[in-house]
């Protein structure tokens, strides 16, 4: 069974890089202090709140991990010059020297981990363990409504006109500011406290009909299912909100969207808008 096997890979790895130990790789820290510590030495100039995204931790918890950071004279957790309500936390020189020995100290016990392997068991380790990576992430993705202007929408509507405008051969222009959509809802899959997927429905052409807009998903994050978890999301709202039937447009050069929509049970049906980019239009009966 799978659970079975991911319990079991949990204990053997758990156990082979010192998670088990007091003192995280002799560092004299445990692993969670030292997980923070990672944490804010590679993202310069995080915030609080984007730590407590990142790793899924309560404020307290948090706070307290923090504060033994900034006891032994690590870390500094200041208010940003630009916004006073977002807090800062950087390494001090004495917290850079930690970070880079935690990160000389990982390195080594992972080549140790390695050296009995081939060439060949390194080459299917290292394949094995993407895939799991990304899998087991894409399975703990968040996926939460948001209005049009969170940070969250706008950097996801950011990077998918950034996508459109690449691969389109004629290029992508938003025309402007994007305008809101009355009795739109947008939804946003969130990973580490970052948009990985994104995508909304409208009401559109009758009562009984949704229109799904931009459907996003990271180029990272393809091959992980996310963008059909998100397409099926998307239509579980549209029937929440009594539509029985959900159409959506799209350009002929996004051929993995277009295989995806006719997996799920799309079928093409002739244009129902005027929007210059789409080339093939689809609807699906709820």
């Amino acid at each position: 069974m799978l659970t079975e096997a991911l319990r079991r890979f949990n204990r053997t790895y758990t156990q082979r890089i010192g998670v088990l130990d007091e003192s995280f790789l002799g560092t004299g820290r445990p692993l969670a202090v030292s997980r923070l510590l990672f944490e804010v030495g590679s993202t310069p100039g995080t915030s609080v709140r984007g730590l407590r995204e990142r790793l899924d931790l309560d404020s307290g918890h948090l706070s307290r991990l923090l504060r033994r950071l900034e006891t032994e004279g690590l870390t500094t957790t200041t208010p940003d010059p630009v916004d006073r309500r977002r807090r800062v936390v950087e390494l001090t020189p004495a917290g850079r020297t930690a970070y880079d020995d935690l990160e000389r100290r990982s390195e080594e016990r992972a080549a140790a981990l390695v050296a009995p392997l081939t060439a060949r068991q390194r080459e299917r380790l290292d394949e094995a363990l993407r895939t799991a990576d990304l899998l087991v992430r894409a399975a703990t993705v968040r996926l939460s409504e948001v209005a049009p202007d969170h940070p969250s929408a706008q950097e996801a509507t950011r990077r998918y006109f950034a996508e459109l405008d690449a691969r389109f051969p004629e290029g992508f222009d938003p025309g402007g500011p994007v305008a809101p959509e009355p009795g739109a809802t947008y939804v946003v899959a969130s990973s580490d406290g970052e948009p990985v997927a994104y995508g909304g429905i409208r009401p559109a052409l009758d009562d009984h009909t949704a229109e799904i807009k931009r459907m996003w998903v990271h180029s990272a994050w393809r091959g992980a299912g996310l963008g059909a978890r998100m397409l099926r999301h998307l239509e579980t709202l549209a029937a929440a909100q009594g539509r029985r039937r959900v159409v959506l447009d799209t350009n002929g050069a996004l051929h993995e969207a277009i295989a995806m929509y006719e997996r799920s049970g799309y079928r093409r049906i002739e244009r129902y808008n005027d929007n210059p980019y789409a080339e093939a239009f689809f609807e699906k009966r709820l």
